[in-house]
């Protein structure tokens, strides 16, 4: 082999390991640009991961907020409305403390003092007791007090109670001048002696009665169902 041919023979081979070269150099190079894709990719997503679960959990928070600021509000509504119930109610039982008034300046004061102390005797059923009354209603309750026992002692069939007129009265009526001072519509008070029993039925006391007995009834009337 002549100088000729081992020259050609080697540029053969150099050609052959540049044209390897440059294909593992290629190979290389589309392999990294793949890995580099892929890693871009991995962390592309990897933020759109984060993003997402930190506006999921902003949304959540908001969702949160809202549903307290709602339940505050609707709470507070709840609230204003049993208020504005609670005052009609209250101006209701206000109006009718002032129809009391009324009861006791009227002509049948007397025989309604009658019966008041009738039944209060018949509630204490004590020989002896304490009767106590506004300063006012003293002389029309000493006029009707006698009948009031004889009717108890019928109705009981016993011998007629002692019943003694206490010297300290009930509060006077209601005043314009003092709208905060204690006051008394009208009525008696029976206690027995020992003041153990004490038997309230003043007009104030038996309005109170009522209005609690019939307070669902009034809340229903007013306000419908869900109200009673």
């Amino acid at each position: 082999m002549n100088d000729a041919d081992v020259s050609k023979q080697i540029q053969q081979m150099v050609r052959f390991i540049r044209q390897e070269a440059e294909e593992k150099a290629n190979e290389i190079s589309v392999s990294a640009e793949e890995e580099f894709n892929i890693e871009k990719l991995q962390l592309v997503e990897a933020e759109k991961k984060k993003i997402r679960q930190e506006y999921e959990r902003k949304d959540k928070q908001v969702q949160v907020r809202k549903k307290i600021e709602y339940s505050m509000q609707l709470n507070a509504s709840r609230i204003k409305v049993l208020q504005g119930q609670d005052d009609l109610v209250n101006a209701m039982k206000e109006a009718a403390s002032k129809e009391l008034l009324n009861v006791s300046s009227g002509h049948n004061y007397k025989r309604l003092l009658n019966d008041l102390i009738v039944q209060s005797l018949l509630r204490l059923k004590e020989p002896s007791m304490l009767l106590r009354c506004r300063k006012d209603d003293l002389h029309s309750v000493e006029s009707v007090l006698d009948s009031a026992k004889n009717e108890y002692a019928q109705k009981t069939n016993v011998h007629s109670p002692e019943v003694v007129v206490d010297q300290i009265y009930l509060p006077p009526a209601p005043s314009h001048h003092d709208a905060h001072a204690r006051s008394c519509a009208g009525g008696v008070v029976l206690a027995s002696r020992d003041g153990k029993i004490v038997f309230e039925n003043t007009l104030d006391a038996r309005l109170e009665v009522v209005f609690r007995k019939k307070l669902p009834e009034i809340r229903k009337s007013l306000f419908g169902q869900i109200a009673a």
